[in-house]
């Protein structure tokens, strides 16, 4: 696990997390991450369920499947999906040790409980900035059902891929607490 603060004052984080590295994380930081993230989607946690094709213990999983690689890319573009279709699956992954899952999007209450609950956070990256996404992801491998097609469970090494708390470990949650702010009366 790496942890410090760069110039632009976000977070570098790289798996696997303890409870101690998601305590020290606020709604609306930014991060970076670095080192392994799993990727999968809907149909992926359909056949996973409860035990996914990889350690999860401390691990972060980005909600997300890329379009293919163009000769010489390491990945196509990769963005985020909506968080909230994985919200069936999400608990008993976070009872695991699941630490961050990225997305785009609300979370359930459920899910945003269970965060506090075991400790987890959940990170947004805006959609739309896909292909940028995809200059963070050094290396792209499929590790789970690559009948699947892109939206095969991957393994992928990322360097300073870009995203924001939006639940953290505290239950505060960023689309909260940003309606009440700007709501008008």
């Amino acid at each position: 696990m790496t942890k410090k603060k760069t110039k632009k004052t976000s977070l570098v984080l790289k798996a696997p997390l303890t409870e101690k590295d998601i305590k020290s994380l606020n709604i609306g930081d930014r991060v970076l991450i670095s080192g392994t993230i799993y990727a999968a989607r809907d149909s992926a946690h359909k056949l996973f369920g409860k035990n996914p094709p990889f350690e999860i213990k401390g691990s972060i999983l980005f909600y997300a499947s890329p379009t293919p690689a163009k000769k010489g890319q390491v990945i196509g573009s990769i963005g985020p999906t909506t968080a909230s279709r994985m919200d069936p699956y999400t608990v008993d992954l976070l009872k695991k040790g699941l630490k961050i899952t990225i997305g785009k999007g609300l979370r359930s209450q459920v899910v945003k409980d269970a965060m506090k609950k075991y400790q987890a956070i959940y990170l947004v990256v805006p959609g739309g900035i896909s292909a940028g996404i995809a200059k963070h992801i050094l290396k792209s491998t499929i590790i789970a059902y690559p009948e699947l097609g892109p939206e095969a469970v991957l393994e992928l090494e990322a360097t300073n891929l870009p995203a924001i708390v939006a639940i953290d470990c505290k239950g505060k949650d960023l689309f909260e607490v940003g309606k009440k702010k700007y709501q008008t009366k």
